[in-house]
């Protein structure tokens, strides 16, 4: 077995689509602590969809099983307490950002769905991207390709927001993404 050297950003992309991919396929969540998708991705699926190597999204998957966030690689098995205690509690400290230069870009954090209608602030933050529409303090993302890869990826889009928000956010935004990440991480739909 290959030594462990930590987690990396797109891990947490990684799993997120998972996820989204999960929620899209319309089948609801299971009660249990452990999410499982009955025709899970192919990681050639996933790698197609968040333009990364399948050969970094095997190794990655590697390593959100060693680290106990994934229980089962092959049929994409998340442990999705353990997925949300990190991001809730340890992905801001894993992964910090600080507020760029203004650029445009496109939306996160408060500044994107699903927050961006509780939230009411005149500071917008942004994934630098060359279509982007909105002006705001740049946001370094998790992965170098979800500014493109988000634009036909709603749900994805929503939960990489909801983890801006909590890396970025003050406490009353923290909380709020917090709220609406443990729903769509947890409940049963």
């Amino acid at each position: 077995m290959k030594k462990h050297n930590g987690m990396r950003p797109q891990d947490i992309v990684i799993l997120l689509e998972i996820i989204a991919t999960f929620y899209k396929s319309n089948i609801g969540w299971p009660d249990s602590s452990l999410m499982m998708i009955p025709q899970h991705p192919t990681n050639k699926a996933i790698a197609l969809s968040l333009k990364i190597s399948e050969a970094e999204v095997s190794e990655s998957l590697r390593r959100s099983a060693y680290a106990g966030l994934l229980d089962d690689p092959k049929y994409k098995r998340i442990n999705k307490k353990a997925l949300l205690d990190f991001l809730l509690c340890g992905l801001k400290y894993v992964f910090p950002v600080q507020p760029g230069a203004l650029s445009r870009g496109v939306p996160t954090a408060h500044s994107a769905p699903p927050l961006e209608d509780v939230i009411m602030s005149d500071e917008k933050y942004v994934w630098k991207f060359a279509e982007g529409k909105v002006r705001g303090q740049l946001i370094e993302p998790l992965y170098p390709t979800v500014p493109e890869v988000v634009a036909n990826d709603s749900e994805l889009y929503k939960l990489l927001t909801l983890t801006d928000a909590i890396r970025i956010g003050s406490a009353r935004v923290v909380r709020l993404a917090s709220e609406e990440l443990e729903k769509r991480i947890m409940s049963a739909w």
